[in-house]
């Protein structure tokens, strides 16, 4: 068998082991499923007439959407972290590397995995967007495709640095603090309320973090708004955060003696 024949094999592998332990073990899915949609219903029926700056509660929910699922994305991969180091903790990784499997086959089913459920959980939190009210009718086909890669694109490279937060914890608890930053970076982004509303010595912490210019991005893919830069910065974003995820997640999986 080829080595690409064999890796194809033992990712297959590894990610059906990784979704299973999701069926099996719910909950943490579910917990972190719930912050971004209870944060939705929360600014929507709460704060929605205040924020929406007059337009309306309907347009603060065609304003605050994009910004949620950018956000569901990044709360589900905690969930990665977590689940990794649970592997590198319990025993099971060092039993992985006496048995003739490809090496990176137990890293590419965690990531594979963790995409397939941050599009799963985006499917449902978009969901619950439309029952409250979402609209999205002036986005051509193509700009819901570009608007469906963009948010695969996010997933797989949030999923890499959840990866690489995963292996340098010493447990689950530690790996979900470590994690924390995905969770708490949309609150401190354009997710919502505009960069321009906010203080001046904040905004550019707000503007040239990575959340921001994907969310930009995603409006404007899905609502008609101006992208300008945000799109090449959102790309740029991505692809750095997963070449760098990988690198760390690979180099840290193979010095780990454990």
């Amino acid at each position: 068998m080829s080595s690409l024949s064999l890796a194809v094999r033992d990712s297959s592998t590894m990610l059906r082991r990784n979704l299973l332990h999701a069926r099996r073990y719910p909950s943490l899915t579910l917990n972190l499923l719930l912050t971004p949609v209870m944060l939705l219903l929360l600014f929507v029926y709460i704060f929605g007439d205040a924020m929406s700056g007059g337009a309306g509660r309907s347009a603060y929910i065609a304003y605050i959407v994009p910004g949620i699922l950018m956000m569901t994305i990044g709360s589900t991969v905690v969930g990665t972290a977590v689940s990794v180091s649970n592997d590198m903790t319990e025993g099971i990784i060092a039993r992985f590397r006496t048995m003739a499997i490809h090496r990176g086959s137990v890293l590419i089913g965690h990531v594979i995995g963790s995409v397939l459920q941050s599009v799963a959980s985006v499917v449902l939190v978009g969901a619950v967007a439309v029952a409250i009210g979402f609209r999205s009718t002036d986005a051509t086909a193509l700009e819901w495709l570009a608007a469906f890669g963009l948010l695969v694109l996010f997933a797989l490279a949030l999923t890499w640095i959840a990866v690489g937060m995963g292996l340098i914890s010493p447990n689950a608890e530690a790996a979900s603090n470590n994690a924390m930053p995905l969770i708490l970076l949309p609150l401190i982004s354009s997710a919502f309320v505009p960069i321009d509303a906010m203080p001046g010595w904040f905004q550019p912490i707000a503007e040239y973090q990575p959340f921001t210019p994907a969310i930009e991005t995603l409006r404007g893919l899905l609502l008609g708004s101006e992208i300008g830069h945000n799109g090449w910065l959102a790309v740029a974003w991505c692809l750095g955060l997963a070449v760098l995820g990988y690198f760390w997640s690979a180099s840290k999986f193979d010095s780990d003696p454990k």
